[in-house]
């Protein structure tokens, strides 16, 4: 089990903190990029690794406990095309040895149908405040409350994601496609279509010219 000493609440230099409590902010940062994947790849293990059974959160529209969230947001994500978060400036002041209050910044992009089925996206920002715990040794989420301060809806690009992508393959997908996961088993990530297209345009001179 990870003990951490703690001798103030505010943040220390580094030479002050010892490797517990190393240790534990690193615990904590992965719990919160754990949430995002959780999200984007629509993964539902993930997603639930980062919060405790009992925790709560107040989500926006949602307000309530982590099992209620985690079934309101796959619903959600099921539907969803496109979906980046990200997570910065991430704050954490230790209660004790096993409590934990986090600020993070989230900015997230986020394409899908709104309930009369019309495609619409959007770029989100805001935080998280999180009260973490620690429990046998793992860091999760115990009660989250989001804060908004940024939402604007934006156009929506035109044409199918085939066209838009083109030869920039693969592109990313809800869990168990998205490429991350032939990566995390050590297989190879290959599209053979577009394997031919890249020897094609290696041949004619053309590929490199654009990012």
């Amino acid at each position: 089990m990870v003990r951490v000493i703690i001798t103030a609440t505010a943040s220390r230099p580094l030479p002050e903190m010892d490797l517990a409590e190393l240790a534990a902010r690193e615990a904590i940062r992965d719990c919160l990029y754990r949430y995002c994947r959780g999200v984007d790849r629509a993964d539902e293990a993930a997603l639930r690794s980062a919060y405790w059974p009992d925790a709560t959160d107040r989500h926006g529209p949602y307000q309530g406990d982590a099992e209620g969230f985690v079934v309101w947001a796959m619903t959600a994500l099921r539907q969803t095309e496109r979906s980046i978060h990200r997570i910065t400036n991430v704050l954490i002041a230790f209660d004790d040895a096993d409590t934990a209050r986090v600020e993070s910044c989230f900015d997230a992009r986020q394409r899908q149908p709104d309930p009369a089925g019309r495609m619409r996206q959007w770029d989100l920002a805001g935080r998280y405040l999180d009260r973490f715990e620690q429990r046998g040794g793992a860091w999760r989420i115990a009660d989250r409350l989001v804060v908004y301060d940024w939402v604007e809806e934006m156009p929506v690009p035109y044409g199918g994601e085939a066209e838009r992508f083109g030869v920039r393959q693969p592109i990313g997908a809800p869990f168990p496609h998205d490429p991350l996961y032939a990566f995390l088993r050590h297989e190879r990530v290959t599209d053979p279509a577009v394997d031919r297209q890249r020897l094609a345009g290696d041949e004619a001179g053309t590929v490199g010219r654009e990012p």
